[in-house]
């Protein structure tokens, strides 16, 4: 497939055209900007992009994905649709490419789309994939790792790489074998790949507690896997709710152009970097919910079902993950979470 730069032709030619009509209205369609905006106002395409992550909102189709576009020289990110029930979204990888091999960031959710994966990647380039970084340890980042080169040294969490052994250990007969993390990340790794420095970081317990990021400092990427869903309700089925907030503002913190997603669309680095904004406010909504009933008093399995949570009740997952997410902030509360 066609490798696309995070540009117009990133976007659905709905949106193209909705873009080029808003610019044209400013006066600038050359630039995409106003000469009398602030330089850190959103771009007109910014503002005209459907902010969810519905891909049929956006006014995709099926046949618009596997996605990969290029971030930055010789990185790209890698986005494939995966269903919730009768909801679809993207998990989104990121690979980087070097002459000494290429690091892939997340695997995809079975060995068949990781494979097409791969098969992505070898059209970008001959180099082999060296290295493997599970930065989420969920299977729909991970059950596909076995097609992964067996050469290729397994980054993780210490969580995380106990995570994937239970897994193992408890699979069933005739389920291929997940290469397990042969490197452990407690804190910060740096990594020099041919000329490229990439940064393994630990931020801090987030979606799964064992959430590691992909830091490229001279590129300014951050890849933080599923401690950001972008327009997707937070998801806490095995979350650290208050320590997540934390992790995300350390994220924040960090001198990054470009914050790429676990799950939701690879936008502009500008709508990118609001999004995550959004998101940790999104998980403050959540989290807030969920202690305004807890100190009410109310039973949380009768706060699973009377929870509300504004404009959050229109975004993705929120059906299925709502519940879930007050049960996780009541466990919080009440100490039992590990």
């Amino acid at each position: 497939m066609a490798i696309r730069p995070l540009s117009f032709r990133a976007f659905p030619l709905a949106y193209v055209l909705m873009s080029t009509t808003f610019l044209t209205a400013c006066g600038d369609a050359d630039t995409g900007a106003d000469s009398d905006t602030d330089a850190g106002a959103p771009t007109p395409l910014a503002e005209a992009l459907a902010r969810t992550a519905d891909p049929f909102a956006r006014g995709y189709t099926v046949e618009d994905f596997p996605r990969v576009q290029q971030i930055a020289d010789g990185v790209y990110t890698y986005e494939q649709l995966r269903s919730a029930g009768e909801e679809l979204f993207t998990t989104v990888s990121m690979f980087v490419v070097t002459d000494e091999g290429v690091l892939v960031a997340d695997g995809q959710g079975s060995v068949e789309e990781t494979r097409r994966m791969i098969d992505e990647i070898g059209a970008v380039t001959d180099q082999p994939i060296t290295h493997v970084v599970v930065s989420s340890d969920h299977g729909d980042h991970t059950a596909g790792n076995s097609a992964f080169p067996a050469s290729a040294t397994v980054w993780a969490h210490p969580t995380s790489a106990e995570n994937l052994r239970r897994s193992a250990d408890n699979a069933s007969a005739g389920t291929p074998a997940m290469p397990l993390p042969t490197r452990l990340v407690t804190d910060r790794e740096v990594l020099n790949l041919g000329g490229r420095t990439i940064e393994l970081r630990f931020l801090g317990r987030a979606h799964t507690g064992g959430d590691l990021t992909v830091y490229l400092p001279e590129e300014k990427v951050l890849f933080m896997s599923e401690a950001y869903l972008h327009r997707v309700f937070p998801a806490m089925r095995s979350a650290y709710p208050s320590e997540w907030v934390a992790m995300i503002e350390q994220a924040q913190a960090l001198d990054v152009d470009t914050y790429v997603p676990g799950h939701g669309f690879v936008d502009s680095p500008e709508v990118l970097e609001e999004e995550l904004e959004v998101y940790r406010q999104a998980m403050v909504t959540v989290i807030e919910e969920a202690k305004r009933l807890h100190a009410a008093g109310i039973p949380v399995t009768e706060a699973m079902e009377i929870a509300q949570f504004g404009d959050l009740e229109g975004w993705s997952l929120r059906s299925s993950q709502g519940a879930r997410a007050v049960q996780q902030v009541y466990a919080e509360l009440n100490g039992e979470l590990p």
